[in-house]
């Protein structure tokens, strides 16, 4: 296992060292810590790579989830990592993330290697977008170029996350209203989506669909025959809610395309994800078709995607801070409020 981690780091650095360069991207650049933290991008593959390969499979998938959940409220600020305290309403706690978003213990982790590595320098905010970009290609997914330069934000907004965060059940319409705002556009909403390719989903973010969708009294017509009585001896109807399912029935652990060709068959486990292929009509259809033939166009197409994601209203310059600590504003000595948040039940 060692050797594995090694090598696949290896290929990750000589894959970032092709695609790097002079490219820039608003007031992004991935040279932005070459010369304050050159080592930035090793501690944060070495430490996504230990974890990915010895204890957690599933924080690959976590990590790029928090990403994701940042990026959407307020711009990829770091907002998502505050925890709760008399004067931080954390976003932690909204409906999306509440005993769901996990991986918080992996970026302090970082944060600490890179600290002491350079203390002051490196963002909280870019620190995250790094281990998604890792955690994408460490499972075997696309690598492209990594746009720094993100300061973090002095405060969190639940009400925001709780606004625009897309949910699971939600139709093809919202989901699209939600990218829109963000300035994501369909090809987007599709690509982006494909990152449920990999990480799990607890048995409350799809059960409705398995046994009364829609007060019918019959399950979802949208999944497969076969599979839904795999999901329904999982997830029983008045079994644990908090019981885990795979996003990729074939291959849960790999970033790869199946998750377009599962859409194909009627295996999305989520509301969300199949109606991106099962809208009669719809615009979206085309691209699950594209993707789920050509892998390398979906790569292609999240890498786009994801670097356009990570420039979402970026703090650059003097806005913001440079976090000491990823879960509180510097100098902020309010009083911790966390109660029982963080259970490792969650989606992806």
């Amino acid at each position: 296992m060692g050797f594995l981690i090694i090598s696949k780091v290896g290929a990750v650095f000589l894959c970032a060292f092709l695609v790097g360069g002079s490219v820039a991207f608003g007031q992004l650049s991935p040279s932005f810590y070459d010369e304050t933290c050159p080592l930035l991008a090793s501690i944060v593959r070495g430490i996504v790579a230990r974890v990915l390969f010895t204890t957690d499979p599933r924080i690959g998938a976590s990590l790029i989830r928090l990403h994701f959940h940042d990026c959407f409220v307020n711009g990829c600020d770091g907002s998502i990592l505050l925890d709760n305290t008399t004067t931080i309403d954390s976003e932690k706690f909204a409906f999306a993330n509440n005993n769901s978003a996990r991986g918080f213990e992996v970026i302090d982790d970082i944060k600490a290697a890179v600290e002491e590595a350079c203390p002051g320098v490196v963002s909280c905010a870019d620190i995250l977008t790094i281990a998604a970009t890792e955690s994408v290609y460490l499972s075997g997914g696309p690598c492209w170029t990594v746009l720094l330069g993100r300061r973090d934000s002095l405060t969190a907004n639940r009400s925001a996350a709780n606004e625009f965060i897309p949910g699971p059940n939600e139709p093809l319409e919202e989901l699209r209203r939600k990218f829109t705002i963000q300035g994501l556009n369909t090809s987007d909403l599709v690509s982006l989506s494909g990152a449920h390719t990999f990480g799990r989903a607890q048995c409350l973010t799809f059960r409705t669909r398995l046994f009364n969708f829609n007060q019918t009294g019959a399950p979802d017509p949208t999944i497969n025959t076969t599979y839904l009585p795999q999901l329904q001896q999982l997830c029983p109807e008045n079994g644990n809610a908090s019981v885990l399912a795979n996003l990729d029935p074939t291959t849960p652990d790999g970033f790869d395309n199946n998750y377009f060709s599962n859409l194909q068959i009627l295996k999305g486990l989520l509301k969300s994800d199949q109606v991106l292929f099962s809208d009669e009509g719809a615009d979206t259809v085309e691209f699950v078709n594209k993707f789920s033939a050509n892998q390398s166009s979906f790569f292609e197409s999240f890498a786009d995607s994801m670097i356009k994601m990570g420039n979402i209203s970026p703090l650059t310059g003097s806005d913001g801070e440079i976090r000491a600590n990823c879960r509180r504003i510097n100098g902020d000595s309010s009083t911790s409020t966390e109660t029982n948040y963080g259970g490792f039940v969650a989606t992806m």
